[in-house]
């Protein structure tokens, strides 16, 4: 980069904005945009997409057409998501007026503590082991979303992915890839094989998938809703845990709760964008945002090393914050306003070195978590309600560890936890640990705009912030601005507590000039090329202002769809 610093930093941000919404962006989309006029989802696989729009089609609420998406998602693509995972949600509420939150994320064990725990050789948690397990919130998310603002039974929103799971599905291609590439890592494990190998093997492309346990634990949650989750559901899981080493007891069910919190947000170019606070990392996707802002990325362009280089560097000092601090604010105090103003933003944008990638975190910071399998959907109705909903299972098939009775995984959330004696995000008994898993959501001037997140652990923020600037910075539309080219930025140091030392690894999917890659080499970045699954998977349902209609698009490097009517 030519420029000084001071001189970037002092650039107005009268940049060229963009002028309409939704934009219609440059053609450059590998698919159209969907639009519809009465109802939206999209989602990572089409068949769960469809059941989210014939909800819709019922006369279902948005929030009902989510929860019928991701339960039949729990279903289909495992190796994501499902019922022993967690969920977050961002909505705007039209009766309000205003976005709101839910936190459905569950707590460690009560009967674990961090001296029980035998380390691996970095000084984390065994990733698939019972000391990775925490309370699954999906269930007792749902059941928060649809008292709220469902609209049909619970037990009509949840019979596409009860008759699919017991009349069976045809399996989608990246989710078999991905089924395929799971079998020796999870094999072994204690129920694994009887719930997700079929005839000892995973299901290929195009072959059926059932899950009949799964189909009687959706009916046990349609009748019994929250006595059937702290009920039976807890009880398999707690005989299940005590049959395989786990720390889990009843207890943790009842006393368990999902928690209406407030998003955090900020401004970037005249736009408002909407993250969940901590225990979650949506801060670290604005505070990128409050740094980038002083720079002139549309000026820069995508074909120039600066414009990398920038976004880069930015990601490593909003996740070097995200290290020391991010921890649930029930156990630690955590400086949020701070961490979010734009002060600080200027203050910390000093610490880009313009002509060299860091190696370390800044200096004056305390102080990988690249495994991701997450899925991500939202919807809208003709009422004006708009849902971001992201559920995960952490690892892929989290833990590994199934419970056959329920036909379901118990996640691995709890590796996330730090072991370190003090840190903000230490284990303790019922404590919310670190979590990557985030939805997101885009207002101007107090009205809705769009709904959208991104999977993939520690891709999220920076995944966030690629689709912002390909929005606002360079007039994407909204399939375009999940289609472009993306980065991925490894090995930053860690809430868990591991620290960078080595400006960690850069990771560019193919397409950038060869100049650029050389330039950005020349200034100290590790380059190297990653599975295509890894740059995460984007859907977004957007709304037009001036005719309500909507709009809907999705991940190219995913299975999914978007369907509106």
């Amino acid at each position: 980069m030519r420029a000084s610093l001071a001189a970037l930093l002092a650039l107005a941000i009268a940049f060229p904005l963009l002028a309409e919404w939704p934009p219609k962006g440059r053609g450059a989309a590998t698919r159209s945009p969907v639009w519809a006029e009465h109802g939206m989802v999209a989602s990572a696989q089409p068949l769960c997409t469809q059941a989210g729009v014939e909800t819709l089609r019922k006369g279902g609420s948005a929030v009902d057409a989510a929860i019928a998406t991701n339960a039949c998602l729990g279903l289909m693509e495992p190796t994501a998501n499902g019922l022993g995972g967690d969920l977050f949600a961002i909505l705007w509420d039209p009766a309000q007026k205003k976005v709101v939150g839910l936190n459905a994320s569950g707590r460690a064990p009560l009967a674990l503590t961090a001296d029980k725990v035998p380390p691996l050789p970095d000084g984390t948690i065994p990733l698939f082991s019972p000391y990775a397990w925490s309370v699954p919130g999906c269930g007792d998310g749902w059941l928060e979303l649809h008292a709220r603002y469902g609209k049909l039974p619970l037990a009509e929103v949840l019979a596409p992915a009860i008759r699919y799971a017991e009349e069976g599905f045809p399996v989608s291609p990246v989710i078999a890839g991905n089924w395929a590439g799971s079998v020796n890592r999870f094999k072994d494990k204690p129920g694994f094989a009887e719930v997700f190998l079929p005839g000892g093997r995973a299901p290929k492309e195009g072959e059926r998938f059932r899950n009949p346990a799964l189909a009687k634990t959706l009916r046990l949650l349609a009748t019994k809703k929250r006595a059937g989750w702290e009920g039976e559901f807890a009880d398999a899981i707690v005989a299940f845990s005590k049959a395989n080493g786990g720390f889990f007891e009843r207890e943790d069910f009842v006393r368990h709760r999902s928690t209406w919190d407030a998003p955090m947000s900020t401004g970037y170019r005249g736009y408002d964008v909407w993250e969940l606070p901590p225990n979650t990392q949506g801060l670290a996707a604005l505070q990128m945002l409050n740094l980038l802002e002083g720079f002139d990325l549309a000026k820069m362009g995508r074909d120039s090393a600066d414009f990398w280089h920038v976004m880069v560097e930015a990601k490593k000092v909003a996740y070097a914050d995200r290290a020391r601090y991010y921890a649930d604010p029930a156990f630690a105090k955590l400086p949020l306003e701070r961490l979010l103003s734009k002060e600080y933003a200027k203050e910390r944008a000093k610490k880009i070195d313009v002509n060299r990638a860091s190696r370390e975190d800044p200096p004056d910071e305390e102080l990988v978590l690249n495994r991701k399998e997450t899925t991500y959907l939202c919807a809208a109705d003709a009422s004006g309600l708009m849902v971001s909903l992201i559920q995960s299972n952490y690892t892929g098939f989290g833990s590994g560890y199934v419970v056959p009775a329920l036909g379901i995984g118990i996640h691995n959330r709890g590796a996330l936890f730090s072991l370190k004696k003090g840190h903000p995000n230490a284990l303790e008994p019922g404590k919310r640990p670190f979590q990557t898993i985030i939805p997101a959501f885009l207002t101007k001037d107090g009205q809705p705009l769009m709904a959208f997140g991104l999977m993939g652990g520690d891709m999220q923020p920076q995944g966030h912030v690629q689709v912002v600037v390909n929005l606002v910075d360079f007039g994407m539309n909204l399939q375009e601005a999940g289609d472009a080219i993306r980065f991925h930025h490894t090995g930053s140091s860690e809430p868990t507590g591991t620290v960078m030392k080595d400006g960690g690894t850069l990771f560019l999917e193919e397409g950038l000039p060869e100049p650029v890659l050389e330039e950005l080499m020349r200034r100290g970045h590790r380059i190297a090329r990653e599975p295509v699954g890894a740059y995460g998977g984007y859907q977004a349902v957007a709304r037009d202002p001036a005719t309500g209609f909507l709009l809907g698009a999705t991940e190219k490097r995913k299975d999914g769809a978007a369907a509106g009517f």
